[in-house]
């Protein structure tokens, strides 16, 4: 009985959760359009975007040079090096651009969002706003939600020529696979849905990052500690969303 009354009590405490997102999710995005302060937005992008294009040209370079590393050699024994480009630019361009560089800002970004919202409900700033009747998702979520819906999809290009890159070195100096070839296949065999289809991707993940974040923020316990599982519970719950959405976009778009 007690396992049972657990169960019930971790599911309903879920789903509660899950019905106050969407609802924060709902309202941000109908407030999107209200006037958005953008000073804000503008500072949010370089706060948020800027300081993510190491880590995202990092993990893209590595991920286009692993990825022509395990394919190139087994294509060139079956005769198909004519598709190696092609295989290489539908992959990170559908998938592993826009996951991976969701996945790093989720780490990065989303946490960042976390720990500064937190912060300032834990100082007691957001009640402040309340009092000064300042809505709080106007001043604080919708320019958040706005810039990472700007500069996911913008770092999910950047990622995607990058990790293009980065196969085609390996692919030319290491698998003796010429350029020409490398990019004729690309020419044949990919079409711009494919990389237009992974910055809708990347849309959607921004703003699930930014909605999260937010949302852990505004209800993190009190005190550091409180600050430290908001931010933990961002990076999962995050990433954990992103995994869910890229197979359903997956099957929706491709």
């Amino acid at each position: 009985m007690k396992f049972l009354e657990w169960l019930g009590r971790y599911t309903l405490d879920r789903l509660t959760a899950l019905g106050t997102i969407t609802i924060l999710y709902a309202q941000t995005i109908r407030r999107l359009f209200s006037r958005p302060r953008v000073s804000s937005i503008i500072a949010q992008m370089s706060h948020l975007g800027v300081d993510s294009l190491m880590i995202v040209s990092l993990t893209l370079t590595f991920t286009g040079v692993v990825m022509t590393l395990q394919t190139a050699d087994q294509f060139i024994k079956f005769g198909a090096q004519s598709t190696v480009g092609a295989v290489i630019a539908i992959a990170i361009g559908r998938e592993l651009g826009p996951v991976l560089v969701g996945i790093v800002c989720a780490g990065r970004v989303g946490s960042a969002i976390t720990a500064e919202i937190s912060t300032m409900k834990v100082t007691e700033q957001i009640d402040a706003l309340k009092v000064m009747a300042v809505n709080p998702i106007d001043y604080l979520i919708v320019p958040r939600m706005i810039a990472c819906m700007i500069v996911v999809p913008i770092l999910t290009v950047f990622g995607d020529i990058i990790g293009l890159l980065g196969g085609l070195i390996i692919a030319v100096f290491y698998s003796g696979i010429s350029s020409n070839i490398f990019f004729s296949s690309i020419n044949m065999y990919c079409n711009a849905f494919d990389m237009t289809g992974g910055m809708i991707k990347a849309v959607i993940f921004g703003s699930i990052i930014a909605v999260l974040g937010c949302y852990y923020g505004l209800t993190s316990p009190n005190g550091a500690e409180g600050v430290g599982k908001a931010t933990t519970k961002t990076v999962v719950s995050s990433i954990i969303a992103i995994f869910f959405f890229n197979a359903l976009l997956t099957f929706i778009l491709f």
